[in-house]
């Protein structure tokens, strides 16, 4: 794998799915307007719009913002 192409995430991948088949984990377990208010705020990583329904994060910056929060 080439560690220079950046790898992307979408919402459900971050804050999880459970009624996805089958159900998605939740990296960071908290609601979708949580997730958005901490955007808001400056407390999460901005998004990158790939498009005009797909909204994605690095996941380099999900896992460093993981790496914060438990720190």
């Amino acid at each position: 794998m080439n560690k220079d192409i950046p790898r992307f995430l979408r919402l459900k991948n971050i804050i999880g799915d459970p009624k996805a088949n089958p159900p998605i984990p939740a990296i960071i377990p908290i609601s979708k307007s949580s997730w958005w208010n901490g955007i808001k705020s400056g407390r999460y990583p901005k998004p990158i719009k790939l498009g005009e329904n797909t909204t994605v994060w690095k996941e380099n910056d999900i896992r460093k913002l993981v790496e914060k929060l438990s720190s």
